[in-house]
């Protein structure tokens, strides 16, 4: 069940696997906000990764009109990076709570999916 933390919507693993499922066009974008070396050893299939230490790089750029749910390994960076999104104008953004170690469906390995430009992250819905 999704609660409030510090302003953010923490939500649990069953909400996201509906976001992720998801095949509407208007649905919330998933980062996954940890490190490279993570998100290699495994991630959630077709999600972007989008390192927490380069988000200050391209705030800016992000759509502050979208809904984005952010993850990482426990749910602890992706909501100090959920703050950060707030703090700069992007209101829709909920954190997974639980993060990777919660995250029980499907995982892929290797890097998939990188951000090297912002667009990407609007071209690929999942």
């Amino acid at each position: 069940m999704a609660y409030d933390l510090d302003g953010i919507e923490q939500i649990e693993k069953e909400e996201l696997k509906r976001i992720y499922e998801k095949q509407e066009e208007n649905r919330p974008i998933i980062i996954d906000v940890r490190e490279p070396s993570e998100y290699v050893e495994g991630h959630i299939p077709g999600v972007p990764l989008l390192p927490m230490n380069q988000v200050p790089e391209v705030i800016d750029e992000l759509n502050k009109d979208e809904s984005y749910v952010l993850v990482c390994r426990s749910g602890s960076r992706s909501h100090h990076t959920a703050l950060y999104f707030k703090d700069n104008g992007i209101e829709k953004v909920k954190n997974f709570a639980g993060g990777m170690l919660a995250w029980d469906s499907t995982t892929e390995t290797g890097m998939e999916n990188p951000v090297e430009e912002i667009e990407q992250l609007y071209e690929n819905r999942k």
